[in-house]
This record gives C-alpha cells, sequence and structure tokens, in this order.
C-alpha cells in the first residue's frame, strides 16, 4: 500500500485497519496495480464528480456532494465508492432480484444467463424459485417427472462458483420459496447437506395464513398451481423451519404478506423474494441501490449529559444523499436492459443509517433498552420524512417516476403514515423515488470510516487484535477498537472504565435486539438487514420465540445466528500452538531411508470428491525423536492426481531435509479455495489442500513430533477480544484464513481482512 497515505487528510485520523480495507477494496487503481486515488479524500472527490454529471450545474453540485462524503459522514454502498468514476463497466447497484421463473427448460436457463451476467458485473442476485414445479411433478411431453427447485438451486450453485464478479469477489445470492411450496421441507433441509447451496442465503416466504394456521395449529396444505400435493401440520412445519435455523442458522424467515401490503407500490408491482442480505425487498428486474447516513459523526458534546445529534445537519445530509443516490440511477451501468427499465420507471433507493450503536453509546444509552430503541426510532423517523421531503422537492425540479399515480400511492400504508405536510407536498408535487429508507449491511464500508458500528446492529467487540501478515511473512499484531470507544479512551484516558451502557452483541437478549429491529422498522419504508445473535445454551422454545417475537412487534423478517456444529461458533477461541521440539539435523543433509518405516493412514473425504482420499505418512527417527519423513496420498478419483502427486513430493523432500518442517502443516491450512471450503468437526478448513495440512499437523502431534497445545499462562490466542471478558473469536476466514469471522445484518465479514460475503 502507498505509505504516504497515512499522513494525509482523513486517512491521518483513522485506524490503519481503514485504510488497509479501503486501499484492498474501494481504492481507485489503474490496471497494473498504480494508484489512481492517492487518498481517500481524492476517492470521494471521484464520486462526487461522476453524480454530479447528470445536474445542470455539476461543479456546484460536485462541491455539495463532497462535503456530505467527507469526514465518513455520508457513506455510499461499496459498488458506489468503488465504481463511481472509474470508467469501468460495472453496475453501481450492490444487488438484483432477477426475473420471475418461467416452469420451462428454455426459460429456467435463460434466467441462469441473465444470473451469470449480473454477477460478471458485480451485483448480488435474488430468485424465487416457488414457481418451478416440485419434484416428481409430471412433466407433460416428454414423459419424465420434474426434478423440483432445489435441483436448479444447484446449478445457480454451480454457476456462482465460477462466476467472478467486479473486484475480485463472487457473487451473493438469495433464493426463497413459499411455505406452502410442496419441497419446502427439502428446502429447508437443504443446507444439512456439507457443501449443498452455500452460495445461497435461503429465507423462506412465510404468510400471514400460515402463521394464523402455526398459532391454531391446523393442517396446512403443499399447493401448486392450484393442485395440492400434501397436507403437513403447521406447527410442525414451522418446528422444521426453526429447528433447522437453531441447527445452521438457515433458513431466515420474510413476512411476505406484510412486505407486499406495507410497499407504496403495491398497485403496480408483487414482491417474492430480496436482495441477499434482506433489506431491499424488490420486484422482478428490481434494483438495489444502497447508501448510510453515520451517524456516529453527528453526535455533538458526546458521553455528557448534553449529548445529543444535530438534527439540522442530519436534514441537510439526507438532502446531499437522496440527490446524490438519485443521479446513481441515471450514471450506473446496468447488466439487463430490463433491470435499468425497472430502475428508471420506479427510481427506488435504500436511504439508511450506520454508527447508531456508537450513537447510543456517546448519548448514554444502552442498546436495547427502551430508551435507545425509541430514540433509534425517532432518528430513523426524522431520516425517513428529511428523504421523503427531498424526493417531493426533485419530483418538483426534475419530475416524479414515471410510474407514479397520485391516488394509488397516497392510498399505500406507508404513506399513510407520513406527517399531513409531507402528504399534502407530495400530493402537489408528485415523489422522485418511489420507497426511500432501508437499512443495510454495512460491515466494511463502517470499518473503512473508522471502524464504526455496523447498520443498527450492537457493536459485535470493543476492541481485537488483529493479526497482519508483513511482505516478508511475518506476522505482528495490531489492535482494533470500535470507533466510539477509542474516542472515549481518548477524551477520558486510556485506562479509563468503559460505562456500563457500552455494551456488545454478547451482552444483549433476543428481545433486545427484536426491539430494536421492530422500533426502527416502523420508520423505514422498506425494510431492514439485521441479525439476532443468540447464545449456543439457548433452549429451543426460547429460539422459536424470538421469531414469534419479530413477527408480532411488526418487523419484515427475522435473520438469527446461533453457534452450532454446521456452520461454526461465531465465537470461538483457539489457543495459540506451542513450537515444536527442537531437533538436530546438519543444513542441507538428506535424512537417509531405512527399509522400513512405521506410520499411519487417514482418510479424508472431501464434497466435492465421490471418492475418500487415503493419506499415508510415514516416519523415521532421529536423534531420539520420530519425526515424519514422507507422505502418499491415494484415490480413485483422478482428478486432482498430477497436483497431488506434486505436492507430496515436494512435501517428502522438504521432510527429508530434516531440520524444522511443522511449518509444512501451518503453510497448507492457510490455502483457501475460491470456491468455498467445507465444515469438518464444527470448525471451516478453507480448502482440500488445508485439510492435507490438517491431517499432517495432527500426525505430527500424535506422533510427539509437535506438542499437544494447551493455554498456558503465557499463551495468546491469535485473535483476543480485550474489551470484556470473551473467549470466543469467530470461525476461519476463505480469504486469509485467520479465525474471525462474524454475523453482522445476515452477512459474515472479517475482522482481519475486511472480507464480506455480501460486499
Amino acid at each position: 500500500m502507498d505509505t504516504h497515505i497515512a499522513e494525509t487528510g482523513a486517512a491521518s485520523r483513522i485506524e490503519p485497519i481503514s485504510l488497509q480495507i479501503w486501499d484492498a477494496k474501494y481504492r481507485l487503481k489503474a490496471l497494473d496495480g498504480t494508484p489512481t486515488d492517492l487518498t481517500i479524500e481524492d476517492s470521494w472527490r471521484r464520486v462526487a464528480r461522476a453524480l454530479a454529471t447528470s445536474e445542470k450545474e455539476p461543479s456546484i453540485w460536485e462541491e455539495r456532494f463532497y462535503e456530505a462524503l467527507s469526514d465518513f459522514r455520508f457513506l455510499p454502498a461499496g459498488r458506489i465508492l468503488s465504481g463511481a468514476g472509474s470508467d469501468r463497466r460495472v453496475t453501481l447497484f450492490n444487488c438484483f432480484v432477477m426475473g420471475d421463473i418461467p416452469d420451462d427448460l428454455g426459460s429456467i436457463f435463460e434466467h441462469l444467463r441473465e444470473a451469470a451476467l449480473t454477477m460478471q458485473q458485480g451485483g448480488g442476485i435474488g430468485y424465487d424459485f416457488s414457481s418451478l414445479r416440485p419434484k416428481g411433478a409430471p412433466v407433460n411431453g416428454v414423459g419424465a417427472d420434474a426434478s423440483g427447485p432445489l435441483s436448479f438451486m444447484d446449478v445457480w450453485d454451480a454457476m456462482c462458483r465460477t462466476i467472478m464478479s467486479a473486484g475480485a469477489r463472487r457473487g451473493a445470492m438469495m433464493a426463497t420459496l413459499r411455505c406452502d411450496h410442496p419441497d419446502i421441507e427439502a428446502f429447508v433441509a437443504a443446507k444439512r447437506e456439507p457443501g449443498r447451496l452455500r452460495n445461497f442465503n435461503l429465507s423462506v416466504l412465510v404468510t400471514d395464513a400460515f402463521m394464523a394456521a402455526v398459532e391454531a395449529d391446523t393442517e396446512w396444505p403443499l399447493v401448486f398451481e392450484g393442485k395440492t400435493y400434501g397436507t403437513v401440520q403447521a406447527r410442525d412445519l414451522w418446528d422444521r423451519i426453526t429447528r433447522a435455523t437453531y441447527d445452521y442458522a438457515e433458513p431466515g424467515v420474510l413476512f411476505i404478506d406484510r412486505i407486499n401490503a406495507r410497499n407504496n407500490l403495491a398497485y403496480c408491482e408483487t414482491i417474492r423474494s430480496t436482495n441477499p442480505c434482506g433489506e431491499q425487498p424488490l420486484p422482478a428486474y428490481g434494483a438495489c441501490l444502497l447508501g448510510s447516513i453515520n451517524l456516529a459523526r453527528l453526535i455533538r458534546d458526546p458521553f455528557t449529559p448534553q449529548a445529543r445529534l444535530d438534527e439540522r445537519q442530519l436534514d441537510q445530509l439526507v438532502e446531499a444523499a437522496i440527490r446524490m443516490m438519485d443521479n446513481t440511477i441515471d450514471v450506473s451501468g446496468f447488466p439487463l436492459e430490463m433491470q435499468r427499465f425497472e430502475a428508471t420507471s420506479k427510481r427506488r433507493i435504500g436511504l439508511g443509517m450506520t454508527g447508531v450503536a456508537d450513537a447510543l453509546m456517546m448519548c448514554g444509552l444502552r442498546y436495547g433498552s427502551p430508551e435507545a430503541a425509541h430514540a433509534a426510532g425517532d432518528w430513523a423517523r426524522r431520516i425517513n420524512r428529511a428523504a421523503y421531503v427531498t424526493s417531493a422537492h426533485l419530483a418538483q425540479e426534475k419530475g416524479a417516476f414515471p410510474l407514479f399515480d397520485r391516488d394509488a400511492y397516497l392510498a399505500g400504508e406507508t404513506v399513510r403514515g407520513l406527517d399531513e405536510d409531507v402528504r399534502a407536498l407530495i400530493a402537489r408535487n408528485g415523489i422522485r423515488n418511489a420507497l426511500l429508507t432501508s437499512i443495510a449491511p454495512t460491515g466494511t464500508i463502517s470499518l473503512v470510516a473508522d471502524n464504526v458500528s455496523s447498520g443498527i446492529e450492537p457493536v459485535f467487540a470493543h476492541s481485537y487484535t488483529r493479526r497482519v501478515r508483513e511482505p516478508d511473512g511475518s506476522l505482528r499484531e495490531e489492535e482494533v477498537s470500535d470507533h466510539a470507544v477509542r474516542l472515549f479512551r481518548e477524551m477520558f484516558g486510556a485506562d479509563a472504565e468503559l460505562p456500563d451502557h457500552f455494551v456488545t452483541a454478547q451482552d444483549l437478549s433476543p428481545a433486545e435486539h427484536v426491539r430494536m429491529q421492530a422500533a426502527v422498522q416502523r420508520h423505514v419504508d422498506s425494510a431492514i438487514s439485521k441479525t439476532v445473535n443468540v447464545p449456543e445454551d439457548i433452549s429451543f422454545e426460547a429460539f422459536q420465540e424470538v421469531y414469534l417475537d419479530a413477527y408480532r412487534s411488526g418487523c419484515k423478517g427475522c435473520t438469527t445466528y446461533r453457534p452450532n456444529a454446521i456452520t461454526g461458533s461465531v465465537l470461538e477461541v483457539k489457543p495459540a500452538e506451542a513450537p515444536p521440539p527442537p531437533v538436530a539435523s546438519a543444513p542441507g543433509e538428506l535424512l537417509l531411508r531405512s527399509d522400513r518405516l512405521s506410520g499411519a493412514t487417514y482418510k479424508l473425504r472431501w464434497p466435492d470428491s465421490e471418492h475418500a482420499m487415503y493419506v499415508t505418512i510415514n516416519d523415521t527417527e532421529q536423534d531420539g525423536v520420530r519425526r515424519p519423513f514422507e507422505i502418499f496420498v491415494n484415490s480413485k478419483n483422478l482428478e486432482h492426481y498430477a497436483w497431488v502427486v506434486a505436492l507430496t513430493r515436494m512435501i517428502s523432500a522438504v521432510f527429508r531435509r530434516g531440520g524444522e518442517v511443522a511449518f509444512v502443516a501451518e503453510e497448507l491450512k492457510q490455502v483457501f479455495d475460491p470456491r468455498g471450503g467445507q465444515w469438518s468437526n464444527g470448525r471451516y478448513v478453507p480448502s482440500l489442500v488445508a485439510a492435507i495440512g490438517d491431517v499432517i499437523e495432527r500426525h505430527m502431534t500424535e506422533t510427539g513430533f509437535l506438542e499437544q497445545p494447551d493455554m498456558a499462562d503465557n499463551a495468546v490466542p491469535p485473535l483476543a477480544l480485550t474489551a470484556r471478558a470473551i473467549s470466543h473469536v469467530g470461525p476461519i476466514c476463505p480469504k486469509c484464513s485467520q479465525p474471525g469471522l462474524v454475523k453482522e445484518a445476515g452477512c459474515l465479514s472479517c475482522l482481519h481482512c475486511g472480507w464480506s460475503k455480501c460486499s
């Protein structure tokens, strides 16, 4: 990274990790890697200039847009920050819901093509597979039975593994299925199979009728195109859905009738799916355009009795943000013409807020308390009101969105809840944007903005130690602190004890999570991406109550995360490995092979391979120490034959040189497969090569060549959460292979390298 960026402008005031994430994900560079944006201010200037080009007076609006971006006050979504003004063929929209899939083979694969083209330009996608006939249903004209929607989801999943999207990131996908589809039980259980549909987030479309049937414990028909394929007890199906989520964190639940009833555009569209993280329920070919107001930058007199949100500055920021996002529709590229038509016909945007938890801490409010929920709801109400007022004024200046129907729009459930003066303004001017507000996950964007809390999520950890790999391969440690925590200690001293209201996600009850989501949802016209983190030892009955609480509280959906053996613990510490015992060996001296060696053979299974692999490690004895000498890998599957032979010969050569060879296992374990790894024995293994590394390490430990790791008094965990007595750190990141994945706003993100499944 260009070292001088740490000495200029905003870069001099933020954490090193923020600079590193900006440099890796959002800094514009030439094809040869030479930075075009020399500072973060250059990125803001590039975005401001690009979004002002559609104005009659671009120079004036460029300055106003730049001012809104400065000091990380308005955070446009990552696609905008990385792509605006880049002259690259990318979309500035984060995600899309694709077209409704007709139930015939030709149309299905045409939609697969559209999905591939969308992902190629960096867009995540959502699909409803409820239109596909159930498994076993007759296919007229060919004398065959249908394979069902899950088989086609497997095809989409394979496509996603092969498409590298803009910014070298694989796309994210959402798959939904109605609660009355005949294959719903198979859909709910799909992710119990290791490796299946790992590129999808799954959500069940739950209707009000189904929730009533659950409450009454009545039968529930499973229907496709008017034909009933069977019945189940509604409560039994509900148990299956929530049990699957309890066990492995999916599927989520979308209250689809509520989503459609509260849609401003209910008069001209029907919603059946959402973007991958769920904050934007969208119609066919709907596009997801996101941005967030950073409330942590708007608190005046923080940590004092006078702490308050600067409402005047908030209104000004919303005005600039709405105009910037509206202009984004006009300057963005689109993978498909249908997506452009949908976006320009309705001009839907999703302005939200981030840094909410930090702002609450600055104001002396405990996240999850009734007082905090009231404050967050009031902030959301003010953002929503300012957004509608701004959009109505824009309609007077530039025209209402093309599908605006005054009477039908004003009759909408959400619009009826606006203040009377705002409704009168819309009646007079029309409105530029059909929907305006949404709360999105802002993981890496918030990290760039000096590590403010993400979206409306609580702070995950007050501080933690991040391990950074240097160019020479060595590791150094640096502390990463939450923005509000660091500000508090700058004001009151590095050793100042944090007040009791400085809570983290692990301090909260599920009901407190839901309370915050429900309070904000009342003032958001689209939806909210939020994860309700629950403890591993929560009872199943209490876990189910979280979903019922979300439904009764008026939420549009619910996503939970409970540490589990299939998806791994979001928080799980691993002790530091003790160094291996010293072994004497002359430099360059090759160990001689005796005629007979003792060893062990290990059976290794991998999802992509039909046949198991058998890893044999033979040992020799040197200076009284048993040490590995050679390795062989055999399998009936010849797909990996060439590289496996090469790998084992190289490893064996290293073993035979003697000396320190424990690094072999460690290096192999760092290798990740961009197609994804698998979960094994409750933890994530990032690749087949890493799995072989695990076998080698296991063998060396069992034979005594490596000491059994333990938590000695001076042992330091690889990632230490230092704010409170938190004894966990997270599963392995598929990019940097370090433990530290956390799930916030329905999306896995890495504390170390900033990798995110959703951005």
